[in-house]
C-alpha cells in the first residue's frame, strides 16, 4: 500500500509501505518520480526524470507541508510496523 499524503498542482505526493524508515516523500510527475528526505533537512534524494525547474516547485511545496508529511510518515511507518 502506498498512501497519497496529497496532490498539488500536477504532483502527487506519497510514500510507499515497504521501504526504508528514514523519512521520506515520493513525487509522481507526468510519468516520473522524485524522492525527497524529509529529516534533518528536506533534499532531493533521487530523481528519475523530472526537469529540474519542477523540482525546484516541488521542493517549494515540500517545505511548505514538511512538518505535515513528517507527522504522516510517522504514522503510516508506525501502524505498518505495529501490523
Amino acid at each position: 500500500m502506498s498512501p497519497v499524503f496529497r496532490r498539488e498542482n500536477e504532483y502527487t505526493f506519497k510514500i510507499y509501505s515497504n521501504e526504508e524508515e528514514r523519512m521520506h516523500i515520493h513525487v509522481l510527475y507526468d510519468g516520473h518520480e522524485a524522492k525527497f528526505w524529509l529529516y534533518p533537512r528536506v533534499e532531493l534524494a533521487k530523481n528519475t526524470g523530472i526537469p529540474e525547474h519542477k523540482l525546484n516547485e516541488i521542493k517549494k511545496i515540500i517545505d511548505k507541508h514538511a512538518d505535515s508529511f513528517a507527522e504522516q510518515f510517522r504514522r503510516h511507518i508506525g501502524k505498518r510496523i505495529d501490523d
